[in-house]
């Protein structure tokens, strides 16, 4: 049977809010809070960051601190990579959004010839690049990496060299090459996009199920088809961002976005997902403790996590108890 291990990565260098770095302390307050012997339950690492460059001079407008991050990216990928040559799940809790593509990295440096799925829940699409970003904060990035996309139709930035050469440089991190297909990506509840995000979606075909589609179907039948939309993948990728849950339950985040999803709904939806044998990691993010009142971000947050871990180990024994 496989171990999951967590993975923590404190990095916020790609948020536009600071506080996501307390993320992973706020769970361990949660559960605590709890009674819950959780943390005590898994091995963790916890990779290096570099948030004390927060306090330099930012030197990429366009894409805030990406030098760092490029750092932070390689850091995740080892941790990411060994853990599963290791034979273990790696479960990883991480500060920002831009961490994701560290993640994704690591898996396919680990699986270079397997074909990769990404289920992404999240209130964003996050698949700006340096060329289309309004803000230059890089957790709007990390899809635009790994699927290899400047998106240049809808340039509105003109980045420095120096810019173009770290973003040329995370796109090769792990993997020379996109890592996924654009078909092999499914958002969730995805709902605050820019233009350019809007275009990228639309020209290739990226299934988004809306919050309102979520509704009609319920979270079961929405599970079933983002899977079935993934049946040509050899394995597959679940990241979670806090703020795809409705902004009365996510204040403690750096953008609450209304009308997603309930902690319920969040429940049921990550447990679905994560009972299907091809998922090979999860991801939890952009928890932010300072924007938040008595921790409620993270308590929820806590719950979604125990619930995705449940069934993540349900998995593993039913596959242990078929040999």
């Amino acid at each position: 049977m496989k171990k999951i291990k967590l993975i923590e990565v404190k990095s916020e260098l790609g948020a536009g809010t600071r506080g996501a770095s307390m993320g992973i302390e706020a769970l361990r307050v949660a559960c605590w809070d709890k009674g819950s012997d959780y943390f005590k339950r898994f091995n963790s690492v916890s990779v290096p960051d570099l948030n004390y460059t927060l306090f330099d001079r930012d030197m990429f407008p366009n894409a805030h601190r990406i030098d760092s991050i490029l750092t932070v990216h390689k850091n995740i990928v080892s941790a990411v990579e060994q853990t599963i040559e290791m034979g273990m799940f790696p479960l990883v809790l991480s500060g920002d959004h831009s961490n994701a593509h560290g993640t994704i990295a690591g898996i396919k440096a680990a699986y270079p010839d397997k074909t990769l799925g990404v289920i992404w829940i999240d209130a964003h699409a996050d698949i700006h690049s340096p060329y289309t970003s309004p803000s230059g904060n890089v957790h709007g990035m990390p899809l635009a990496m790994a699927l290899h996309i400047d998106n240049l139709d809808r340039q509105i930035n003109d980045p420095e060299p120096e810019t173009i050469f770290f973003w040329n440089s995370l796109k090769k991190l792990g993997f020379d090459g996109p890592k996924l297909r654009p078909e092999h990506l499914v958002y969730i509840v995805v709902r605050d996009t820019e233009e350019p995000e809007d275009y990228l979606m639309a020209k290739l075909g990226i299934k988004n199920f809306t919050y309102a589609e979520f509704t009609q179907k319920g979270a079961k039948q929405v599970a079933e088809e983002a899977l079935e939309r993934l049946r040509g993948c050899d394995m597959i990728y679940v990241s979670f961002d806090v703020d795809s849950l409705d902004s009365k339950f996510s204040k403690g985040t750096g953008t609450p976005v209304e009308t997603g999803l309930t902690v319920e709904e969040a429940k049921q939806l990550n447990s679905l997902l994560l009972q299907d044998p091809r998922v090979v990691c999860y991801e939890m993010t952009e928890i932010n403790p300072t924007l938040d009142t008595e921790n409620t971000m993270a308590e929820n947050a806590f719950e979604i996590l125990e619930t995705a871990t449940a069934a993540i180990l349900h998995r593993e024994s039913k596959s242990t108890a078929i040999y």
